[in-house]
Order: structure tokens, then sequence, then C-alpha cells
């Protein structure tokens, strides 16, 4: 059969909002402006990066500016992370917004960009933030949750991380928010409340980092001790997808899925949901779910296979990890045979013209 004979009769793109396309320059600050420990956290581990005084990381990431600039690369994005930025010391933090000052006014950045504790965030700090041109406040909320949160050792209640986001809000500053599914005294249940909640706040940015026991943490004493159990590998994913579309909807990016590769990370991990193609593998499960319920939603029943015409971009997604969706599509009627690719952006189905709709 010819694709003649498949008349269109859905045509969408991908619920993932577009991406902004702008490359970013980390700048690691581990521990610094940390006035407590968390539970779950060894930021050395999961940065890569070792304890560096500021002016030296300031001076690298300029010299690393420079030199992209002579190449004649676009201006980037500078990203503070590690750390809590907004609780610097005086001198400290004085020098990182006139490093952004300066390298904005010399068109050497685009923005930039921070991670800091919702505590942390009083009057006027947003205010500095935006004034010294920075153009996104990412809050490590990890839980909405008071009881996950004292469990955590957070220090700070759910009605503090509200606060700290809509305060960014009325800053003007893009709000990212970074949730940790499956820590301490979060069960299944609140994870979900806490997705649905950050979704509602229409953040531009959500990163989700599923909660792992990392050796030289507190969690690893306590796991240790049998007090703390990580959640399991599928039950993360399942609910990583689940949240993804949830954040879809609401227009807002998923810009991480899991702690990024670094080096020693993975000998640092004692416990928890940590797979290599975490990302992927949620990414793939979320655009089935997607697909099945436009599939539903538009009545039509495995015994009528459709043909789909996909967009290339998504083509290593699709079918999963090591195909491990194919299952699940072949229930749905949708098999390799029946799948083509092409340049575009938009997912196509259409149907045999013999065929008929249940």
């Amino acid at each position: 059969m010819t694709p003649e004979d498949f008349p269109l009769i859905l045509s969408f793109v991908h619920p993932e909002p577009p991406a902004e396309g702008r490359r970013i320059l980390p700048v690691f600050l581990p521990f610094s402006g940390c006035r407590r420990i968390c539970l779950f956290c060894n930021q050395e581990a999961q940065t890569g990066h070792r304890r560096e005084a500021v002016p030296g990381a300031l001076e690298r990431a300029e010299s690393r500016l420079r030199d992209l600039a002579a190449r004649g690369g676009a201006p980037l994005e500078a990203a503070f992370y590690g750390g809590t930025f907004t609780l610097l010391g005086q001198r400290d933090f004085a020098a990182c917004l006139t490093f952004v000052r300066r390298m904005r006014r010399e068109g050497l950045i685009a923005g930039a960009r921070c991670s800091t504790r919702p505590d942390a965030v009083a009057p006027p700090v947003p205010d500095l933030l935006r004034e010294a041109g920075f153009t996104c406040l990412e809050l490590g909320i990890q839980s909405f949750s008071s009881s996950a949160l004292k469990e955590a050792e957070r220090g700070y209640t759910r009605e503090t991380a509200l606060a700290a986001c809509l305060r960014a809000r009325r800053s003007g500053l893009a709000l990212g928010i970074q949730l940790m599914p499956g820590m301490p005294g979060l069960d299944l249940s609140a994870a979900r409340e806490d997705v649905a909640l950050a979704a509602s706040l229409a953040p531009e940015a959500a990163r989700l980092y599923p909660c792992l026991v990392l050796e030289g943490s507190g969690l690893a004493a306590l796991w240790r001790e049998g007090g703390y159990v990580p959640w399991e590998e599928e039950e993360t994913i399942a609910f990583l997808a689940e949240a993804c579309l949830t954040f879809w909807a609401a227009g807002t990016r998923v810009i991480r899925l899991g702690l990024a590769p670094q080096e020693g990370l993975d000998a640092a991990v004692l416990a928890g949901p940590r797979h290599p193609a975490l990302g992927s593998r949620v990414r793939g499960l979320a655009l089935a779910r997607f697909l099945e319920q436009r599939l539903q939603a538009a009545g039509f029943s495995p015994k009528t296979p459709p043909r789909l015409d996909l967009p290339r971009s998504r083509q290593g997604e699709f079918w999963g990890h090591r195909g491990e969706l194919a299952a699940r599509y072949a229930r749905l009627g949708i098999v390799r045979e029946n799948v083509h690719w092409h340049e575009g952006e938009e997912f196509r189905l259409s149907f045999a013209a013999t065929s008929g709709k249940r």
C-alpha cells in the first residue's frame, strides 16, 4: 500500500515544549554558601567537581568564555550550580554579580541562571539577581511536603517553598523548580502532589532528580541501618514519565532527569534508581503514553493497524531503550512495518481507507 491509501486522521507535535537551544557554561561551586549539609547530599560526587574558591572559578569561566568568543562561538548562558548561590559570603556574591554584569556588557554571555534553596531568596535577592543580568532562578525545592522536608533535614516548610516560587515570579525572573522523588518521607502519592503543585506554578523549567544513596552522605548511614528504602528503578521510570506529561501539559520543559554523568558518580551510588539511559527511557515511555492517549481519544481499536509518520529526531526514543517499548506498541497495532520517518516535526497518524473506525 502507498501513503495515499492511508488517509490522514490525526496530526500533532510532540507534547514537550521546544528547547531554548542556548548553550550553557556551568560554573560549579560545590558546598559554597551552604549553611548545612542535607541528608542526601554529596556534591562532589553529584557535580564531579571539588570545592574551589569563587575567584578561581570565575577566572576559569572567563577564560573559557573569551576562548569561545575568539573562535566565533555564540554567547552562552552562565549557570551557577552547586552550593547555595544566594548564601555566598558578601564578597563572593558581589563578585559573581559583577562577573555577570561585565560578561553581559561585553557580549560574552546572553544571560545567567543560578540554583539555590527556597529559604535563601528573601527580598531583595531576586531583584539583585535580575538587575545584575540573571534571567532564571532555579529553586531546589526537592518536595513541597513539610513532613518529607523535615525528615530530609532541609530546614524549611511547604509555605517557604511556595513563597520563594512566587517571589521569583514577581521579580521577573524565569522560574526553575527542582524536585527529588523518592526522598525520605515521600511516597508515590505525595510525589505526585509535588509534581501537580509545581506544574500549577507554571515554571519555565523543571529538573527531576530521583533520590540516590550516595557514599559520604547522611542518607548512606540511614540506608545501611535499614531506615531508608529507595524507590525501585521501574517504579521510578513510570513515575517520571507521568511527571513529564504533567509538566509538558503545563508548558514546562523538563531539562534534566536524574544526575548528569560525572567521573566517580557511579562508584559513589550505593542504592537507588540509577540507569545510564534513564532520561531516554523516561522520555520514550512518556511518548508512548501520549500516543496511547491520542489513539484512545480518537476511538481506534488495535484491530485497526495505523500508519505512523514520525519525526526522525524522535527515532532514538520511540522504540525505547533496546526496543523495550516494541511490545507495548504492538498491543496498539503499531509495528515496525507501519512506522515511517520524516524530517519534519509532525506526528501523523493514518489508517487504511478500507479499515473502519471503531
